[in-house]
């Protein structure tokens, strides 16, 4: 949950124990213990005790409204909802909130994120075993309670699954009737929290996943169940259509400074000293990011630092102790931000790997790899792809044969002109498309292209590619396809290209471009490329 607000929130046992696998060697009493301790129905619910409404606005710090409008939709108890999509930044208190919003309310409910159930299988076996009250240890051989991998088997084990709860709940509330019992799951109605969805677009048949998790509601018809969706992006950016219920929007805004002072002052030893700290770091790391987590990542090296000069760590600064502190702290601030927080993709430790590759493909090219024309980092493979998906943005995909051959340079021969009215009419026609602004691209024409431009570094002898530092003779198409894909998955996380939904036609996502002829000149500029030679401007 990389978006918790506040970093003390204590885990849920029941998801710590459904989800995560046990060590296998741990002790053989300590599993015994667990065999003899089985899950019951209560254990839905987070935490041995709720929380008063207070506590909850306390322990969450600038997350009031949306608290609030949380419990207006969840509503009073046993009342049927629409489906909830909570959506903001990353460390924004999305997770915390709901978890502590239904520690407060004492519901059962179901927590499944697909950073740890990273496929589909993964993530209908989650729910299920949950549901089930099945925990995987060393006697089940950590198996689930069932294999499921298509949507439909799952459809149906979730409808029988979710029965036999809602029954367990009303049998519960009837025997409950008559005395308040601490720690027991109230109301009959159960909730599937569905974490971190924006990741499921990276699954594969993702296009499939997730109009299948929105229609959920639809297809189960049970007023007892309650959906909500978590998302680091907006409804927006998810591909809607008219066959499910559109889910309630709550947005969550990043944290402003004073809202980050009062998250990260909580639990201090010494909250005077840790207050003047923060009246030094906490403004210019704001400027860079306010997540949570990367803030506290930085402030505790920095913290160390701040505190070296003292003996004591509970004394209390006056103002020449303070100057003291912050002239042995200040050298050091602004090579913390510089090294926490670079720009890099979000799975730029895969990509770094390769990094070497692509300075080959460059030399061999003859292009260079410096990026002193534009203002941050972006590796050869990237730039190209940019380049790439500008192209297919800006020209009719009519002219991709004329403008690019095998070798990858622009075909300059002279070919046989057609009759003057049907030459008038293609360019009337590929006027018109340029009148229309960037249009969207198939991602095979993007690899076309970039293969065009690439490919002619694969027409060089041997020994000067391995002089270069090349490929070592590996094509492109073979070892690093998964280089590309990374790069441009990066791009996409960056806005420089957006990803639409699927086509209803084609049934393939398409692309665009984002970037302004200036930006993609620079980059084109670095690398050297001649981007106006492949440019159409309809002249």
């Amino acid at each position: 949950m990389g978006d918790e607000g506040n970093p003390q929130t204590p885990r849920r046992t029941t998801r710590a124990s459904l989800s995560n696998t046990p060590n296998p060697k741990s002790s053989t009493g300590k599993l015994k213990s667990c065999n003899l301790l089985p899950l019951t129905i209560h254990d839905l619910a987070y935490g041995d005790e709720s929380i008063s409404f207070n506590d909850l606005i306390s322990s969450l710090p600038g997350r009031r409204a949306q608290i609030i409008e949380l419990l207006h939709l969840l509503g009073p108890l046993d009342s049927p909802m629409f489906p909830v999509f909570v959506y903001g930044g990353a460390s924004t208190g999305k997770t915390s909130s709901i978890l502590q919003t239904f520690k407060h309310l004492k519901r059962p409910f179901i927590y499944c994120s697909c950073i740890t159930c990273y496929n589909p299988r993964i993530l209908f076996e989650s729910v299920l075993n949950q549901l089930l009250l099945h925990r995987r240890n060393e006697s089940n051989h950590y198996s689930s309670a069932k294999r499921c991998e298509r949507p439909s088997d799952f459809v149906n084990l979730l409808q029988e699954a979710l029965h036999n709860v809602v029954d367990s709940l009303k049998g519960n509330v009837e025997k409950s009737s008559s005395k308040k019992s601490v720690g027991r799951a109230r109301g009959k109605m159960v909730y599937l929290v569905f974490d971190n969805l924006e990741l499921a677009r990276e699954w594969d048949k993702s296009s499939n996943i997730l109009p299948f998790l929105f229609k959920l509601y639809d297809i189960l018809k049970m007023p007892e169940v309650g959906l909500i969706f978590l998302s680091n992006d907006s409804p927006d950016t998810y591909y809607s259509d008219t066959g499910y219920v559109e889910p309630v929007p709550v947005y969550f805004p990043d944290y402003t400074e004073d809202e980050l002072r009062q998250i990260l002052m909580k639990n201090q030893k010494n909250p005077k000293l840790y207050s003047s700290f923060l009246g030094v770091v906490l403004r210019p790391f704001c400027r860079v990011t306010r997540r949570v987590d990367e803030l506290l990542t930085a402030f505790s090296s920095l913290y160390q630092i701040y505190c070296e000069p003292l003996d004591d760590l509970g004394i209390v600064p006056n103002e020449d102790m303070k100057r003291k502190l912050f002239s042995h702290l200040q050298p050091h601030i602004g090579p913390s931000l510089n090294e926490t927080f670079k720009v890099e993709s979000r799975l730029s430790s895969e990509a770094s790997a390769n990094t070497n590759k692509w300075k080959g493909i460059a030399k061999k090219v003859g292009v260079s790899e410096s990026s002193n024309e534009i203002d941050f980092h972006m590796s050869a493979c990237a730039k190209y792809l940019l380049i790439c998906a500008f192209l297919a943005s800006r020209n009719p995909a009519t002219l991709d044969a004329s403008m690019f051959d095998s070798t990858g340079g622009s075909n300059n021969k002279k070919r046989k002109r057609s009759s003057e009215k049907s030459k008038e009419k293609k360019e009337i026609a590929e006027q018109e498309l340029l009148l229309k602004g960037p249009g969207t691209f198939p991602l095979e024409r993007l690899f076309a292209i970039f293969q065009c431009i690439v490919s002619v570094s694969e027409c060089l002898p041997d020994e000067e590619a391995q002089g270069d530092g090349g490929l070592e003779g590996e094509s492109w198409t073979n070892g690093l396809l998964s280089d590309v894909l990374l790069e441009l998955s990066s791009l996409c996380n960056a806005n420089f290209i957006s990803k639409g939904g699927s086509c209803p036609l084609e049934g393939a996502n398409r692309y665009r471009s984002m970037v302004s002829e200036a930006m993609a000149l620079k980059v084109a500029k670095s690398l050297k490329f001649p981007l106006a030679k492949y440019l159409y401007r309809g002249g």
